[in-house]
């Protein structure tokens, strides 16, 4: 039946995702669902991550928290750690930065389009994971607190597969235009953090710009005690 519903209503693949997700969460339970956990990132990841050395990766959970990146992560998005809704809450979090950090609208170059994506981000997992109270609180944060939000999770837009192109604006390189995906990172059997790469095009403005930055991230790396906090 559910087939026939998503066809009539000519979904795509992260719509129907998104349809069985809420079909599965509506089904009587035989027990209370269990809440899920945060999972802890084991270190082969951050060795993978740290093996990316001209690219920007980092490890984000269903409610878009950054729980592991390598160094030109951390470099590259250092406007999202530095701001006051991570010092707030302990913790990156690109979703609570797009809406309620006033310097989210000069770093993401294209700020209307990332606002669409955050929110169908969300409301994809909110599908999956209906019982998770950490994405609960944000949601109702985010909603009581942005009208953007508010008006971006009322068009019940869904977002599994994301990738394509950004735009950014550095304040220590300027302007960059990257390339990225992201890839699902099953953690446990519940667990699935999602994977994400920043890259530049090959001989590019934006390549050398990156360079720059994961140079400047590696001196500071190497010598931390040098550079003011």
């Amino acid at each position: 039946m559910l087939d026939a519903v998503a066809q009539a209503l000519q979904l795509d693949q992260d719509e129907r995702t998104y349809l069985f997700d809420l079909a599965r969460a509506a089904r009587p339970a035989r027990r209370a669902p269990s809440r899920r956990k945060d999972v802890q990132v084991p270190p082969r990841v951050q060795w993978l991550l740290d093996s990316m050395t001209m690219s920007a990766a980092f490890v984000r959970n269903g409610p878009q928290d950054i729980v592991a990146g390598n160094a030109l992560a951390r470099a590259l998005l250092a406007p999202v750690f530095d701001s006051p809704t991570t010092t707030q809450h302990g913790r990156a979090n690109i979703a609570r930065y797009v809406f309620l950090a006033p310097g989210s609208q000069q770093f993401f170059v294209d700020w209307d389009a990332a606002t669409v994506v955050t929110a169908a981000l969300l409301r994809a997992e909110a599908g999956r994971e209906p019982h998770d109270r950490a994405l609960r609180d944000l949601v109702g944060e985010l909603s009581t607190l942005s009208t953007e939000f508010r008006s971006q999770w009322a068009v019940h837009d869904v977002r599994i597969r994301h990738d394509g192109n950004k735009r950014l604006w550095h304040p220590k390189i300027g302007d960059l235009e990257l390339t990225y995906q992201s890839l699902d990172l099953p953690m446990s059997n519940r667990t699935v953090y999602g994977l994400t790469i920043y890259t530049a095009e090959p001989g590019s403005t934006s390549e050398e710009r990156l360079k720059l930055l994961a140079s400047l991230a590696a001196t500071q790396q190497a010598h931390p005690t040098s550079q003011p906090r």
